[in-house]
C-alpha cells in the first residue's frame, strides 16, 4: 500500500485552511498547513518536499508568486505539483501564476469537488 501523498497547505485564512485539511485527509492525504509567507519559506528551506503543494496568492510577509520562485529554485523541491489559490479572479494574475511556475490556478471561492479533481490529477501523475 502506498504512504499517504502529503499535501503543503499555505493559507493564511484560517477558515479555508481548516476546510481544506479538512477535506483532503477525509480523501486520505496527510496535510502540512503553514500560515504565512514566513513560515511557507522556512518549510522549504528546510523541509523535504511534500507530494503537493496549495499556495495561496495573497499571503503576509512573503507572496505566493515569491514562494513558487523559492520552490522552483530548491533542490529537491523543482518538480512538486503547485496548485496557487486566490481570490483575485483577474487574467493578469492568472498569467503571472503560471509564468512563476504554477502547475493550475484555482479561484476562491472554489467548488471542493473540482478542487480535489485538480488535486487528483497531478498527484496520479507523480
Amino acid at each position: 500500500m502506498n504512504a499517504q501523498p502529503s499535501v503543503l497547505v499555505v493559507e493564511d485564512d484560517v477558515h479555508i485552511a481548516h476546510v481544506l485539511g479538512f477535506m483532503l485527509e477525509r480523501q486520505g492525504y496527510r496535510v502540512i498547513h503553514v500560515a504565512d509567507g514566513r513560515a511557507a519559506v522556512q518549510h522549504v528551506v528546510s523541509q523535504p518536499a511534500p507530494d503537493l503543494v496549495l499556495l495561496d496568492v495573497m499571503l503576509p510577509y512573503v507572496d505566493g508568486f515569491e514562494i513558487i520562485g523559492l520552490i522552483r529554485a530548491q533542490a529537491g523541491w523543482e518538480g512538486v505539483p503547485v496548485l496557487m489559490l486566490t481570490a483575485k479572479n483577474t487574467e493578469r494574475d492568472t498569467v503571472r501564476a503560471l509564468d512563476a511556475g504554477a502547475d493550475d490556478f484555482i479561484i476562491k471561492p472554489f467548488q471542493p469537488q473540482e478542487l480535489l479533481a485538480r488535486l487528483r490529477r497531478y498527484l496520479v501523475a507523480s
